[in-house]
């Protein structure tokens, strides 16, 4: 069985995106659920740098992340589309095919607040990296966004031990669904 499908979940077949206060203050959802964490959910966080909103994206199983900077208001409040199209972009640009973590397309997206510290503890080290990669670059306009998505899924993590989210990402690819 693939890691995170069908255990513990409590709703069918949705991809659940886990969203900090900051960002759900934006996006506003309509309503919110409370299911178990999962290792197939999703987390996201809202980052500025340079006056401008960045969105950080991480697979709670993986840690696969993806950041994306300058995320307008209007694509933040469509979510489902923009995280879609960021995690197929970023999986297909590492080789890896657009379901590798899940079908994100096609499948209901239901928010939900933070669950799991391990994954925001990772995210805030993420964001600190992203930090230090915009302030090196000279500002978001010069961010090699592309270098910065890559150092970030190689960036070996303590919460998942010590495996570089690339490796885990493929060995979920490996696993039969």
């Amino acid at each position: 069985m693939r890691p995170g499908r069908g255990v513990g979940r409590t709703y069918d077949r949705s991809v659940i995106l886990r969203c900090t206060r900051k960002l759900l203050d934006v996006i506003r959802p309509e309503d919110l659920v409370a299911p178990d964490p999962d290792a197939g959910d999703w987390y996201a966080n809202l980052l500025v740098f340079d006056r401008r909103k960045c969105l950080l994206l991480t697979h709670a199983g993986s840690l696969f992340t993806v950041f994306e900077p300058d995320a307008r208001v209007a694509s933040l409040r469509s979510t489902h589309d923009l995280v879609t199209g960021l995690v197929e972009r970023e999986l297909l640009a590492e080789g890896l095919h657009p379901g590798t973590l899940g079908e994100l397309r096609g499948e209901p997206l239901r928010y939900a607040r933070t669950a799991d510290r391990s994954v925001l503890g990772c995210m805030n080290d993420m964001a600190f990296l992203c930090e230090n990669a915009v302030a090196d670059a000279g500002g978001l306009a010069w961010l090699d966004t592309a270098s910065l998505n890559g150092l970030l899924r190689r960036n070996i993590n303590s919460a998942r031990g010590y495996a570089r989210p690339i490796d885990l990402a493929r060995e979920w690819n490996a696993i039969p669904p």
